[in-house]
């Protein structure tokens, strides 16, 4: 397990959001102006990344853990840590889901965020898979009598590279720069260098990319910059005339 150094004297302390990932740098394209505008209202959020990309062409997997260290900084956040799992390689045992399980019990995040259920790298949807079951499992008071039980509350589902109507759309329009500057601290995966140059775009063409998906989301509820999200729940809304967006 490594533990970013924002985590006080290796004393794990709880977080109220916690976006769990196969890879350092998913969050950082997926959830990351949801989790900076999150700490910007106050609240202390986390990352856990299952794996350190060790089986990409590009960097190494402790340059990656160094880079994942720059870009929490740049995502504002509490605490960021890797269970160093097999990249490409991630399985759903019950070693896994009691792993995974324990550190949520440590981390006590009130909300969840997992990749998508359904996507093209099998590492993303084991990763929600093995983390919505081990969510789960953490509320169960006999899985381990030395922690307390937890359970979050909610678990939602990045959908940005899904193609699927989202349940909600957050505005990440004040967020937007700071989460590529997040996603660039990568350099080893979007820094312009010939390695693998025929797999990676250039760092222009993803910015390009990823500006044209937030401004996409961000039209669908009037605002510049948008960051979609999923929820298998039916939302409750208790005053119908407090909606965020307009019908004209």
């Amino acid at each position: 397990m490594w533990s970013s150094e924002l985590a006080s004297a290796g004393v794990i302390q709880p977080v109220e959001f916690l976006a769990i990932a196969a890879h350092p740098d998913d969050v950082e394209q997926t959830c990351g102006g949801a989790l900076l505008r999150m700490a910007a209202l106050g609240h202390r959020t986390g990352v856990l990344d299952l794996t350190a990309g060790d089986m990409g062409s590009r960097g190494t997997p402790e340059l990656r853990l160094r880079e994942a260290d720059a870009a929490a900084r740049a995502l504002r956040l509490a605490w960021r840590g890797n269970l160093r799992w097999p990249d490409a390689r991630l399985e759903n045992t019950i070693t896994a889901r009691m792993t995974l399980a324990a550190e949520i019990r440590n981390l006590r995040p009130r909300v969840v965020i997992l990749p998508y259920w359904e996507g093209r790298h099998p590492d993303h949807y084991r990763a929600s898979e093995i983390a919505y079951e081990s969510c789960f499992l953490s509320g169960l008071r006999r899985l381990d009598e030395e922690t307390p039980p937890h359970r979050p509350s909610q678990v939602l589902y990045a959908s940005l590279y899904a193609n699927v109507k989202p349940s909600f759309v957050v505005d990440i329009s004040a967020q937007f720069e700071r989460r590529m500057e997040a996603l660039f601290c990568y350099e080893s995966q979007y820094g312009d260098q010939p390695d693998a140059s025929s797999l990676f775009p250039g760092r222009g063409e993803i910015r390009e990319r990823l500006a044209a998906l937030a401004r996409f989301y961000g039209n669908l509820i009037g605002v510049r910059y948008g960051e979609p999200y999923v929820v298998k729940e039916t939302l409750r809304i208790d005053d119908i005339g407090a909606l965020g967006v307009r019908s004209f």
